[in-house]
């Protein structure tokens, strides 16, 4: 069985826990009360992981343009490799859709994003009241149809795994 390049790979399992720690710290963030220096660092930090997401998933993208993703096996359903093709696209959306919700949400409320506390991103929306809540709002839906999206994806590699025994998980393995 083909498998996927080992950059491909590295930056797939890359990606994943840096979502994974992005999104645990942002639950965690927003459960502590008030403006305390904790949540504060934080939030700083949330928005560094979204930013590494952004650049790693820019590469991604790249190297998956000029490097094709391994034909699935012959065995495997039109109707699931369509399944597949689709909650792919999907998770390449949103990786990009997430980060970029998040940065404009943050300037929609009046707070800068300086990446590592140290390179200052554009400014490309002024501080905007109104425009705040449906930021915050597509930010936040953006990542709950990640997590079902993700869940998908893990309960598909294991069916893929422990059911079909078809290989097709162990060719994004390390």
């Amino acid at each position: 069985m083909e498998r996927y390049t080992k950059t491909a790979i590295s930056l797939h399992w890359l990606t994943a826990l840096l979502i994974i720690a992005a999104f645990a710290l942002g639950v965690t963030m927003v459960d502590i009360p008030g403006l305390t220096p904790t949540k504060l660092k934080y939030f700083s930090w949330h928005k560094w992981l979204g930013i590494t997401v952004l650049g790693i998933a820019c590469l991604r993208l790249l190297w998956r343009l000029s490097h094709p993703a391994p034909a699935y096996p012959f065995q495997m359903p039109r109707w699931q490799q369509a399944a597949a093709h689709a909650l792919h696209l999907l998770l390449y959306f949103l990786i990009f859709a997430i980060p970029v919700s998040g940065y404009l949400y943050s300037l929609a409320a009046g707070v800068p994003v300086v990446y590592l506390g140290v390179v200052p991103l554009p400014v490309i929306l002024a501080p905007n009241p109104e425009l705040k809540p449906l930021l915050k709002l597509t930010h936040y839906t953006l990542n709950m149809i990640l997590l079902g999206a993700v869940i998908l994806h893990v309960l598909a590699a294991l069916k893929h795994h422990f059911i079909d025994r078809d290989g097709v998980f162990k060719r994004i393995l390390p």
